[in-house]
């Protein structure tokens, strides 16, 4: 029997989990966005067999409902399918949004009704955005957290992960708190810290004007986050300020703890201090995505002599390993090689690294 799916919201997170599900046997997606352009692109590239008028003509039918828009219109949609939609009996909706404890609050709408809502957040992304963008492989290797409303709701939960298992995620169940605290500190906090890197730059670079070139090097990929959507990031800050405001009141406990020891003048205090971050840094895991966007990068330290750039990436291409960026390191204070390459996936990142070890006197290195 064809199983019938709707999803909703056709950016990247949204297309990409229509190419993925399209790896079962019997399938059929139906796709709506409120803007008709990635609608006709989606149709047109095959990332969905059909689409829909309306958000409410696509779910009717649907036996999986999936919600990749931005959590406010989530939250608006849920209310609206609870009051008014004529949901399939069985049917599961689940939405892909960064914050869950906002979203699952309105699942209690769907309590006693035939349909069940369970929370979803898909951690991976792209440099890139939009529907063209979509990659059937996105999800591939990178965690997707389910936040059910209930522990009735257990069967549901398992059906959902049979259903996602064709993304090739690591599926994990965890409560909405737990998922809001924990995305909160390995995610959300970062990007307002990185954010705040960059003003700080800013501000300096008005007695120091020289300091915006050096910090071309190790500056600009620590602060890397701090280019992502800042509607986005105003909208995940409001619905996890709390969670935000706690790890900001431990950041300032933390940075007083540090000034304490810069303070101090102890050079093993300051060693120490340096060493356990890079210690517990570096066992951190390598071969799988977490709640930031990977790149995948490889450094690869090479002279500054003509040809040595169309060297390395003809190797990578005569071995078939795709690449998505070279770029060349100027300030090289902080950084690991003169040429910075990345990957699209750390299983490329990995051949690339053993390819060029073999065929270049070149060292080459993960940070």
């Amino acid at each position: 029997m064809e199983t019938k799916v709707a999803v909703i919201g056709l950016g990247l997170i949204g297309g990409s989990m229509a190419l993925a599900l399209q790896r079962h046997e019997r399938v059929r997606i139906t796709g709506f966005d409120a803007d008709e352009r990635p609608v006709q692109e989606a149709l047109h590239l095959g990332v969905i067999h059909s689409k829909a008028e309306t958000a409410r003509q696509a779910a009717e039918s649907a036996d999986f409902i999936i919600f990749a828009t931005p959590v406010n219109e989530t939250v608006r949609m849920m209310k609206e399918a609870a009051e008014s939609w004529n949901l399939k009996p069985g049917a599961i909706l689940t939405d892909t949004g960064s914050t869950k404890s906002w979203i699952m609050e309105h699942a209690d709408a769907f309590s006693g009704k035939d349909a069940v809502f369970i929370g979803g957040h898909p951690m991976a992304g792209s440099h890139k955005s939009g529907v063209r963008a979509a990659k059937e492989h996105l999800f591939e290797n990178a965690y997707y957290l389910l936040t059910p409303a209930s522990r009735k709701d257990t069967a549901a939960v398992r059906r959902l992960e049979e259903f996602l298992g064709v993304t090739k995620a690591k599926l994990a169940v965890v409560s909405a708190a737990e998922h809001d605290a924990m995305t909160a500190v390995v995610s959300h906090f970062p990007h307002l810290v990185a954010a705040s890197l960059v003003r700080r730059l800013e501000d300096e670079t008005e007695d120091h004007p020289f300091a915006r070139e050096l910090a071309a090097g190790g500056f600009r990929d620590l602060t890397r986050i701090a280019s992502s959507n800042p509607d986005m990031w105003r909208d995940i800050t409001l619905q996890n300020r709390d969670e935000l405001l706690d790890q900001l009141d431990l950041w300032q406990q933390e940075m007083e703890a540090v000034r304490a020891i810069v303070e101090s003048g102890d050079a093993d205090e300051i060693r120490s201090f340096y060493d356990g971050a890079r210690a517990y840094r570096d066992a951190l895991p390598l071969r799988s995505q977490g709640a930031l966007f990977s790149s995948f990068d490889l450094n690869v330290d090479i002279p500054d002599n003509p040809g040595a750039i169309s060297e390395i990436t003809g190797i990578l291409a005569d071995a078939g390993i795709s690449i998505t960026n070279v770029r060349i390191v100027e300030s090289r204070a902080d950084v690991f090689g003169i040429l910075v390459v990345s990957f699209q996936t750390a299983e490329d990142r990995e051949k690339g690294k053993r390819c060029l070890a073999e065929k270049t006197g070149y060292e080459v290195s993960i940070t």
